[in-house]
């Protein structure tokens, strides 16, 4: 790939192809199944290249199209055992992976960046990407003090890109949804524009990690890396040495599950309480959950990176999230729909009961029923299955209610923490987190 690419109307015909290529294997599909093809060697064989074509096309655009399948790619575990590995396997390649842009056009970023003498500020520059991102790739480097460094650059025409994708992808979003059997996905779209301009200024990223790393400095559970240098479209920070991807934990569980669980349940109960304590230690939610943003260290420590995708909580978790919480675990629906109606989580003209609610939300509720709960791939599925099930009297309950644009990160944030602690398949201490950490929670309980 030359460049990326920015012409709308290529982006455009780029993406159609994920549901016409899909149209047609079906068709060629249905063919050989009517003259005596074994329909499960069929149907795997359809499914393999829909994934490899949903990566194809998703990586090669980068841009809104690959942000919006990293997004995708934390729900992977929720994806039914009959849609078979490929398309977990497609998405997973999202959280890290894209085809990479030419070094030419690296250097030329560079140079409008950091300045013509941009090589006298590194002793060196890896030219091969070590990660890609949705609108940028991160080089390895060694400043000019000695400091390892990784590199982020941003992929010129990435905001055009970015815009014109999720215009597109909006008008796509039912067809993806249905191939992906996943819920409505116009909210994480809506989400990811209002983040869009900030995510493209490289500065405001760079602030958000300098906030970060001083409020965590020291901490002994998490590292995050110091901003070295920052530009609009060039940021430079620490290089991690010898940090695991979450994601090699995540497949050496699979591989492994009874050796490794130990290790996974660690790592889902840091994450999680990572993202419980940020809006408390920096006044901002990291709202970037996919296993490519977390490491772990060698000294057992989370390390946290890509901070360009966050939101302001300056005064913690939102005290009405907590008081939700409080309400559910004690069964108090009709007070819950009260606040719901009160908070704007019912569309206006629309009304709720409290039986709708509690039939609604109880098959959700699992987590907080204990102290801790294993997040399994079973029980992601199984939720997955009722929140999409059309024929299910909740799913008239839904078109009732909305997300508040004020609760959608943390909200989404939540889902993510879960489906990864679905991939590693972990016990999570929730319930634990949320007394510590959920001021509306503690308040709640003790003005009851």
């Amino acid at each position: 790939m030359s460049d990326i690419v920015r012409r709308r109307s290529s982006r455009n015909a780029k993406l159609a192809k994920i549901p016409l290529g899909i149209a047609g294997r079906a068709a060629v599909g249905f063919g050989r199944k009517l003259v005596g093809g074994d329909r499960t060697e069929i149907n795997a064989e359809l499914n393999e290249k829909a994934a490899a074509q949903l990566f194809a096309v998703l990586g090669e655009l980068k841009g809104g199209a690959m942000k919006f399948g990293q997004a995708l790619s934390v729900m992977e575990a929720a994806v039914p055992d009959k849609m078979g590995v490929h398309y977990r396997e497609a998405l997973t390649k999202l959280q890290a992976q894209a085809p990479p842009m030419p070094a030419a056009t690296v250097h030329r970023v560079l140079a409008q960046q950091l300045g013509t003498g941009w090589r006298d500020r590194f002793q060196d520059f890896d030219d091969t990407p070590a990660a890609s991102a949705s609108i940028g790739q991160v080089h390895r480097a060694t400043w000019s003090d000695g400091r390892a460094v990784a590199v982020k650059v941003q992929y010129p025409g990435a905001d055009e890109a970015l815009r014109a994708d999720l215009k597109t992808l909006r008008r796509m979003g039912g067809t993806i949804a249905s191939l992906l059997q996943a819920s409505d996905v116009k909210p994480l779209l809506d989400e990811i524009s209002e983040r869009m301009e900030e995510e493209l200024d490289y500065r405001i990223e760079a602030d958000h990690q300098r906030a970060f790393a001083a409020g965590f400095a020291g901490h002994p559970r998490f590292l995050i890396p110091k901003v070295v240098a920052s530009a609009p479209k060039v940021v430079v920070t620490e290089w991690l040495p010898d940090a695991t991807p979450l994601s090699a934990i995540i497949a050496d569980g699979l591989a492994d599950p009874e050796g490794t669980a130990q290790l996974r349940n660690r790592v889902a109960a840091l994450l999680t309480e990572f993202h419980f304590t940020a809006p408390h230690t920096v006044g901002l939610l990291h709202g970037d959950p996919h296993p490519g943003n977390f490491m772990l260290m060698p000294d057992g420590r989370l390390a946290v990176i890509d901070y360009g995708l966050c939101g302001p909580m300056p005064d913690g978790i939102p005290a009405v999230l907590g008081q939700m919480v409080a309400l559910l675990e004690d069964d108090r629906y009709e007070e819950l729909t009260a606040l719901l109606h009160e908070d704007g989580w019912v569309l206006p003209g629309k009304t709720v009961t409290a039986e709708e609610v509690e039939a609604f939300l109880r098959p959700f509720l699992d987590p907080i029923r204990s102290d801790t709960f294993h997040v399994s791939r079973r029980w992601m599925q199984r939720v997955a299955g009722r929140a999409t099930d059309i024929n299910s009297p909740e799913i008239r309950t839904s078109w009732s209610l909305k997300l508040p644009a004020e609760h959608t990160m943390a909200v989404r944030v939540l889902m993510g923490s879960l489906g990864i602690a679905a991939q590693l398949d972990a016990e999570v201490p929730f319930m634990r987190l949320i007394r510590e950490w959920v001021a509306g929670y503690n308040e709640f309980r003790a003005a009851s």
